[in-house]
């Protein structure tokens, strides 16, 4: 969770490439998509939609064999619209109030004198810290590597965040993208329903729409099933992709622990979105945003974007869902008003090159309109550290 999804997106969404006619009659757009990141660095990508369910690359760097397209993988922060959707439902029963403060709830839990309401949490604007301090956190590629099996309880991750950094600016001022926002509220889904976030997640969500690859694994580090392995490169030349696919991230059990399959992410959206999980009311709040910079806006929970505004499409084209952001594993999930849905996985994030960085977005925009030729200045921005 060490990059930030509003830059390299619309970074990435510049700089999309046309495939060539002819090669756009031989294969699936989308097929060809995954090609050529893949051909740029990736290891392995897959790419689920209503239509499609493909692959490419491999699923393990050291063995022949295409990655799973049905299997599991570590989806980052679209755990975040998850949570939110939990927060909504409490919100939904009358048991919180989106414009209350979280201090009313979690009493003690933020050292700051400046209320923070539930709604500034979920849409971003709380101020909040980012992430844990530096000294806390990972430095350096390597620690990526011996630091993966390091336990945080629910509040852990919270404490050690709030009460070494400031907040970021006034809640309600401004926008900036909070890890630590979102495990106060896994935390106060925790203390509402008074039972463990993935519990909750469970009897809410998961269980009810039969999303059978969707969990919650907190300290459980395998991944059971997977898509694919993810991949970084931690250390320096001559050694190669290290494997970060077993994995303890109860670091961010409430901003991106969720496990996740293609199939299962399109099955939540399109519940989310059909009023299968929330009245309408509160979706219409879901997709009530604020600016997010660069060209995205940001509701409760949910990222929005304008693909003809981020020069992917010629026409306007409006896009719905949530990305994400761990050592290893890059989730895009997707979705406009029509129906159209697409969630895919590329294996390598952090260490991708600028061309990899780019060109894995390239399946997840094909799904909404035939991408547009890239100005030159466009085609060589590179991505920015972010989640």
């Amino acid at each position: 969770m060490r990059r930030s999804f509003v830059a390299i997106t619309c970074a990435a969404l510049l700089s999309v490439t046309a495939f060539p006619a002819a090669a756009a009659e031989r294969t699936d757009p989308r097929q060809a998509a995954m090609d050529a990141a893949v051909a740029a660095g990736i290891p392995g990508m897959v790419s689920v939609a209503d239509d499609f369910r493909g692959a490419s690359g491999v699923a393990k760097i050291d063995r022949p064999g295409k990655p799973d397209a049905s299997g599991r993988w570590r989806v980052a922060s679209v755990s975040k619209v998850f949570v939110a959707t939990l927060v909504l439902q409490l919100v939904a029963e009358k048991r919180l109030g989106l414009d209350e403060p979280v201090q009313r709830y979690l009493p003690g839990l933020l050292p700051y004198p400046e209320p923070i309401t539930v709604r500034q949490l979920l849409q971003h604007t709380s101020g909040l810290p980012r992430d844990l301090a530096p000294e806390d956190t990972w430095a350096s590629g390597p620690e990526i590597d011996t630091e993966r099996f390091e336990h945080f309880d629910s509040e852990d991750q919270i404490r050690l965040s709030v009460t070494k950094q400031p907040l970021q600016f006034k809640p309600g001022t401004s926008w900036a993208y909070s890890n630590t926002g979102y495990n106060v509220l896994g935390l106060l889904v925790e203390k509402t329903t008074r039972k463990p976030l993935e519990r909750a997640l469970a009897e809410r969500i998961t269980g009810p729409l039969h999303l059978r690859d969707t969990s919650l694994p907190r300290d459980f580090p395998f991944l059971i099933g997977p898509a694919a392995h993810g991949y970084e490169q931690l250390y320096d030349a001559p050694r190669g992709l290290t494997d970060v696919t077993t994995y303890n991230y109860s670091r961010y059990f409430g901003a991106g622990g969720v496990v996740s399959s293609g199939k299962d992410l399109n099955r939540f959206f399109e519940a989310l979105f059909g009023g299968r999980l929330l009245p309408a009311d509160l979706v219409k709040q879901m997709k009530t945003t604020v600016p997010a910079g660069g060209g995205m806006e940001y509701g409760l929970g949910l990222m929005k974007l304008n693909l003809k505004t981020a020069g992917a499409c010629a026409e306007d084209h409006v896009i719905w869902g949530h990305a994400g952001d761990l050592p290893g594993f890059n989730t895009l999930s997707f979705h406009d008003e029509s129906g159209k849905n697409i969630s895919t996985l590329a294996t390598v994030d952090l260490t991708a090159s600028p061309d990899a960085s780019l060109k894995r977005q390239l399946p997840m925009v094909t799904e909404f309109c035939t991408p547009v030729v890239p100005s030159a200045r466009a085609a060589a921005q590179a991505p920015v550290p972010s989640l």
